[in-house]
């Protein structure tokens, strides 16, 4: 058996961490200019056209609406099962829809929320810039006199900040009604009572918790998608290799990033 070899080992380290500066790096400044162009691109006369932003929101928003309605109506229904089960144990079962209302609106709605957005639309992006760097439809574009940031990275960037706070606002809806409908059966209330004790428990602070989230959720998703999908080499499977790899990135930045802002925001 071959004993490692130290400098080797240590090579692979920074190679392995110097990649990752140069692609934290790309993809500040991808941010960086496609900020530009969102906010300065009217005053130089080449505005993020709003046609190609309504278009991703369509994609982005309209058809992850189905999906989007499964997975919370079964998160709030989870929660509120699970929850009555545990709360019988101290003979709290009432106090359940604090619980569930929490964990609908501050956390689980916009983690799933963006989650399903960075498997559906994030791995697309991916593999659409893939193959498009693939094909050297990007260096046309720069040859054309096209900015391939502020046609190709703004209007999703756009649309994703857009969109995913209100996927997530529709998420805690559904959550909640489910969760309510459940609770109301178990525990022999009526939905009205439900809905008021809700409202009671809430604050506004809860609310702007999980869409603030999922805002910046928005940012990470098309920004790994962008990094991944320019990083694309190899034909064929590299697109597959990294629109994989891009979904994977996305995910762990998600919750990596909720598990940062909740520590901070909660201290």
């Amino acid at each position: 058996m071959p004993t490692p070899n130290p400098s080797a080992l240590l090579e692979r380290l920074g190679r392995a961490a110097a990649r990752g500066l140069s692609e934290f790096g790309f993809a500040a400044t991808l941010l960086g200019q496609s900020l530009y162009w969102l906010v300065l691109g009217h005053w130089r006369r080449q505005p993020v056209r709003a046609a190609s932003v309504a278009a991703q929101a369509m994609d982005i928003g309209i058809a992850a609406l189905p999906i989007i309605t499964v997975l919370s109506t079964t998160i709030g229904l989870m929660l509120a099962i699970q929850g009555i089960y545990t709360l019988k144990t101290f003979g709290a079962e009432s106090r359940v829809t604090l619980g569930v209302a929490l964990s609908v609106v501050r956390e689980f709605a916009p983690l799933i929320t963006g989650i399903l957005v960075a498997g559906r639309s994030g791995s697309a992006l991916a593999a659409r810039l893939g193959t498009m760097r693939i094909n050297q439809e990007i260096d046309s574009l720069t040859v054309m006199g096209i900015n391939p940031v502020r046609f190709l990275v703004a209007p999703p960037l756009a649309a994703m900040m857009i969109l995913m706070p209100l996927l997530t606002l529709w998420a805690d809806l559904v959550g909640l009604f489910a969760a309510g409908l459940y609770i109301s059966i178990e525990l022999q209330g009526t939905m009205a009572g439900y809905a008021d004790e809700v409202l009671s428990l809430l604050k506004l602070n809860d609310l702007l918790h999980g869409l603030a989230k999922s805002a910046i959720f928005g940012v990470l998703v098309t920004i790994v998608g962008v990094v991944n999908g320019a990083s694309v080499s190899g034909g064929a499977e590299g697109v597959g290799r990294m629109t994989t790899r891009s979904v994977v990135h996305a995910i762990s930045a998600i919750v990596i990033t909720d598990m940062i802002f909740v520590f901070l925001v909660t201290r």
